[in-house]
């Protein structure tokens, strides 16, 4: 790839549920390489075809399109039809069919839709189901062969249907005992604990998902000061590419986190994620900005420029098209959602649904 598509290593929020001709001229001279949608894009199953469709007219390379769309709370297209089960109560339901059947069911809604890629699996491990650390509800198991189990069956249903996947949250988020979104994490996890548990996941899964989320989380076991590992050489390129050999797409986590924000400049941060062996800076919020992050791009050493193009490039060969839209194709898709959600969690109890719907941080915007 050319100097010239610096974009491709942009992740890009997108501001509304339309493109207004200001983004749309943004987005035409920055050419993202990603998009990513939100709650605040969604209005109707017609008009989310509509912005993917117009996202895609504006790129002269094929786009990546991406949404977190878990189950559960962490399911944005909740707010346009039926909410899918999440991690949690499927793993509760302890039925692999299930699990599957919403990997199955989730990958045919995305591709209606025109994404390609969905951020997810979690594979982190639910030391606590009750921690305050973003992750409630949103864990396929409380051990290493729990979620390998489920997380698998998930993944496979989903990748069967044409959507890649995005193993998160590496090195593995479980044992924070606070929320990125507002500060950055310590995780004191010993190499050996890290092994036993959370890395002992992600090393299943190295030949299974299509790319890699790098947390905010400060482990100082890798780390002796404060860093996050989304700018640790340490933990993307020695640990995930080298020691583990993964060799799929590795992006940052929203960089426009608290976890980042706190600590580090626009500059700083592009630099140091690049360096560190990101191939993807992930901006959700701060859209105006991914101008600024372009020229900082093209001011980097042209070798990690490179090799960070290159596996976007790969990535992007294996990238399915849209399937055709319709409303009735939606709407039959939608009734699979609530009849699954109807076989893992039932009826349920009055009050229940209300909590687990409460805004969070990783679904507010």
């Amino acid at each position: 790839m050319k100097s010239d598509t610096l974009g491709q290593l942009i992740m890009t929020g997108v501001p509304g549920k339309e493109l207004d001709p200001e983004t749309a001229r943004l987005f035409r001279r920055v050419q993202p390489g990603a998009y990513i949608l939100f709650g605040r894009n969604l209005e109707s199953a017609t008009q989310l075809r509509k912005l993917i469709d117009d996202l895609r007219d504006l790129s002269d390379i094929e786009p990546i399109i991406t949404i977190d769309q878990e189950g559960g709370r962490v399911s944005r297209l909740r707010l346009i039809g039926e909410e899918p089960p999440n991690a949690q109560q499927l793993r509760d339901k302890n039925d692999i069919d299930l699990i599957r059947r919403h990997g199955d069911i989730t990958g045919r809604l995305l591709r209606l839709f025109g994404f390609n890629l969905d951020l997810c699996p979690v594979l982190d491990i639910s030391f606590d189901d009750d921690a305050e650390n973003s992750l409630r509800g949103r864990c396929y198991g409380k051990t290493v062969e729990q979620v390998v189990r489920n997380a698998g069956a998930f993944n496979e249903g989903m990748r069967g249907q044409g959507i890649a996947s995005c193993g998160k949250h590496f090195p593995g988020y479980s044992a924070a005992t606070s929320d990125a979104h507002y500060q950055l994490p310590r995780i004191d996890r010993t190499r050996e604990e890290l092994d036993e548990n959370e890395l002992a996941v992600f090393r299943q899964f190295v030949r299974d998902v299509d790319s890699m989320m790098i947390c905010h989380g400060w482990y100082p076991c890798f780390e002796s000061q404060p860093t996050p590992a989304t700018v640790s050489r340490r933990i993307v390129t020695e640990l995930l590419r080298d020691e583990f050999g993964f060799d799929g797409l590795v992006m940052t986590d929203d960089l426009d986190m608290g976890a980042i924000l706190t600590g580090y400049r626009l500059d700083e941060t592009i630099r140091r994620t690049i360096d560190a062996g990101n191939n993807i800076v992930m901006l959700c919020h701060r859209v105006p900005e991914i101008e600024t992050v372009h020229q900082i791009l093209g001011s980097l050493p042209s070798d990690q420029i490179e090799r960070a193009q290159k596996y976007v490039s790969d990535f992007k060969k294996n990238v399915s098209p849209p399937n055709e839209f319709s409303e009735n194709a939606f709407q039959e898709i939608n009734q699979e959602i609530a009849d699954l959600r109807a076989a893992v969690v039932g009826e349920e109890e009055p009050g229940k649904a209300v909590l687990e719907r409460q805004i969070s941080p990783v679904e507010r915007f």
